[in-house]
């Protein structure tokens, strides 16, 4: 079932600063995308920090909490979940240090939901997940003077314990003004164009590894449209952030060179990944972060891409190859080189968010496209 928007961003947040939770940080979500804008836009700069990963955000706000005596607020889609229960319950459980903090988690996958297959499992164990932690939990309501109420019985329960506490928020749970991505306008490439050159660029002997949301939808439907077949791609669903570690265990046990297409958000979840993959040596692995500057599949929110030189970073933790570009004629020209050069390989490029309105998803389930893509190896 998908509940209607209930509640505002700005009366959401406006209540929660009365009750003196000031701080936010966490790790952007499609469900709370309205959230995320009005905290964006209206906040100041220090009171808001997008996380790497969901549990670097929990110790983010643990640290606030030191320095200030306050609680923070944590924000995340429930796939995170898994990143942070370790920091919640080995640094943040009231049988450790007891930090006071409230966790907003986009539900995706609710029971009764039409959501994709990555949500569903997770979707499906969420209520019994955070029972299992013992924290106090409320689903936020869908009458706006109930759900206020849920959310002061949250913060007593959290600073009279000292405790993390929940709030579980639907599908449409929150609603506002979405926020569109801002970054990388100067950059000409879209994120399928360069695709479509990549793909264009490599031999069928290849094999892709794409990192999930929008980048492997486009491969899918570039596949379509070239009616190529599926068989060579490994369409990464969920896990952001190991896409690079999926393209490694790849290359190291299979002689066929392997080309990860990663994103700038992924590749920052679990950046000590580049180290590995270097210290691996893999020849036949080609690593390439197409780099929006943004969370572009869950409504654009900035990440700190364009302020990283991925390009520059992988020749320093020892990729034996690393390349950049930002338009059509040097991503053919770096193309060319990284089919060549000594792996593993790296490739930054710079371009704009965004995709088609119009863009499908793989009608192929997750299990269907391992099967073809273990045999075709």
């Amino acid at each position: 079932m998908e509940s209607k928007t209930v509640v505002e961003a700005k009366t959401l947040i406006e209540h929660l600063i009365k009750r003196g939770l000031s701080f936010y940080t966490g790790v952007p979500d499609s469900l709370l995308k309205d959230f995320c804008a009005y905290i964006s836009e209206n906040l100041p700069s220090n009171n808001h920090t997008i996380a790497a990963n969901e549990g670097a955000a929990i110790a983010l706000a643990s640290g606030y909490h030191l320095a200030t005596g306050k609680a923070g607020v944590v924000y995340m889609q429930n796939s995170g979940t898994g990143n942070a229960i370790n920091p919640l319950l080995s640094l943040a459980d009231p049988a450790v240090y007891s930090i006071p903090l409230l966790i907003i988690i986009g539900w995706r996958g609710e029971p009764g939901s039409h959501d994709e297959p990555q949500h569903k499992k997770q979707g499906q164990i969420q209520e019994a997940l955070i029972k299992s932690l013992g924290y106090a939990y409320e689903i936020l309501s869908d009458n706006l003077k109930t759900a206020l109420v849920q959310i002061d019985r949250l913060v007593i329960e959290m600073n009279k314990n000292m405790t993390p506490v929940v709030l579980l928020v639907k599908k449409g749970g929150i609603g506002g003004n979405l926020q569109q991505c801002k970054k990388g306008s100067s950059f000409t490439l879209t994120r399928e164009g360069a695709i479509k050159t990549i793909l264009a660029s490599i031999s069928e002997d290849d094999r892709v590894v794409s990192t999930t949301g929008m980048a492997s939808r486009e491969i899918y439907e570039l596949r379509e449209a070239a009616a190529e077949g599926h068989s060579r791609d490994f369409l990464t669903v969920g896990s952001m952030g190991h896409v690079i570690m999926i393209a490694l265990g790849l290359a190291k046990f299979q002689s066929r060179t392997v080309y990860c297409i990663d994103g700038d958000g992924s590749a920052i979840m679990h950046l000590g990944s580049f180290g590995i993959v270097a210290n691996s040596a893999p020849q036949n692995l080609r690593h390439i972060v197409l780099n929006n500057g943004a969370h572009d599949s869950v409504g654009g929110q900035p990440t700190i891409g364009h302020a990283l030189p991925f390009h520059q970073i992988a020749k320093d933790l020892g990729y034996r190859s690393s390349y950049y570009a930002d338009n059509l004629k040097e991503l053919e020209s770096a193309l060319k080189n990284l089919a060549v050069a000594e792996g593993p390989s790296f490739l930054e490029v710079r371009i704009k968010c965004g995709a088609r309105r119009d863009l499908g998803r793989p009608k192929t389930t997750p299990i269907e496209n391992k099967i073809a893509f273990m045999e075709c190896l």
